[in-house]
């Protein structure tokens, strides 16, 4: 791994980010995209009606610049090799922040069409499934063309297993799982971007150890991204960063995991997100075989602990406090068990 390029990716990107909030969130507010809130929600949500929604284009930018920035200066001081590994190493490194991109523009349409409904749903879900099916096909028919045809998943410790052709099924449905549940992460004030800085300075480690230090500009990046949009995130938040964010973040953690063929740390890096988005699923199958009983108070699960009494910040520095414990088990898994 390139260390200046990576430290400089990620001042800049903090950078970018972080300004942005002066001419980002008066412009969304001229706009009038503001953040419509569910009636179902706790009550004292309803102060945060009208916040200024789709901020992730603030983090977005900052990625891309500041991506494009390292990615130069490896060029530059020769870091990267153009030999078969490095030239694939680079194209799936382009191919995340892309597919990043991709799942943001559906974030984007999502909130725009909220934004102009002035209601909390956007487009439905099948559609927003069509849409994220397609991409994530892209997705790896990008990683085919780039020369990586591996069908194989590395369990520390236990070795190899090649899934062949299931391969591309399995970690398609994973994919549309975690992009998803990232998105139901971000239900309060600096959560999603507090839980996802966590992850990626986690994957600045691991793109460092599987020496992919295109892929870890990415995961820097996006890390610092997130913390300079806390800066303007973090309770009481003065913008959000909408679907158009957290899809966006959603598309860089699955990227970075499948691209750096670490699939199963992946997982255990992603268990808050996980655990979000399964309580989702716990409460509906629950809900439905009762016959309109509840097993939580309310989900994704931090909603729960809100209406338990727990503040918003609580919740944030525990469930952050949760993931670095996930993340230092992926850490040690990929280094010791590989």
């Amino acid at each position: 791994m390139n260390i200046p390029a990576t430290v400089i990716t990620a001042v800049l990107c903090f950078g970018i980010t972080a300004l942005l909030g002066f001419v980002a969130i008066p412009a969304l507010r001229k706009l009038k995209f503001g953040q419509t809130i569910l009636d179902i929600g706790p009550a004292w949500h309803k102060s945060k009606n009208g916040t200024p929604t789709m901020g992730g284009v603030m983090f977005i930018a900052g990625v891309v610049i500041s991506f494009a920035a390292g990615i130069a200066i490896m060029w530059a001081s020769g870091a990267i090799n153009m030999d078969d590994v490095g030239s694939q190493n680079l194209a799936k490194a382009i191919s995340a922040v892309v597919m990043a991109l991709m799942f943001g523009f559906v974030g984007f349409v999502d909130d725009l069409i909220k934004v102009k409904k002035k209601q909390n749903e956007g487009l439905k879900p099948m559609q927003k499934i069509i849409m994220q099916v397609l991409i994530i096909a892209a997705f790896f028919t990008s990683h085919v063309i780039a020369g990586d045809t591996s069908t194989v998943i590395n369990f520390p410790f236990l070795g190899q297993v090649d899934f062949g052709i299931f391969y591309y099924i399995v970690m398609g449905l994973g994919i549309l799982y975690l992009v998803n549940a990232v998105n139901l992460t971000d239900g309060i004030d600096g959560l999603c971007s507090s839980v996802t800085l966590v992850y990626c300075g986690a994957y600045v480690l691991i793109c460092s150890l599987v020496g992919m230090g295109e892929m870890g500009l990415v995961a820097a990046a996006a890390g610092a991204g997130c913390l300079g949009f806390m800066v303007w995130n973090l309770h009481p938040a003065k913008v959000m960063m909408g679907d158009t964010g957290s899809m966006f973040l959603g598309g860089i953690v699955t990227a970075v995991g499948i691209g750096t063929g670490t699939e199963f740390v992946m997982v255990i890096c992603c268990a808050v997100y996980i655990w979000e988005a399964l309580s989702v699923m716990i409460q509906m199958t629950y809900y439905k075989l009762t016959k309109g009983k509840r097993l939580f108070k309310m989900t994704p699960i931090h909603h729960s602990f809100e209406m338990s009494g727990w503040k918003e910040g609580k919740i944030v520095m525990v469930f952050s406090a949760i993931e670095l414990f996930a993340c230092v088990v992926g850490v040690l898994l990929q280094y010791f068990g590989n």
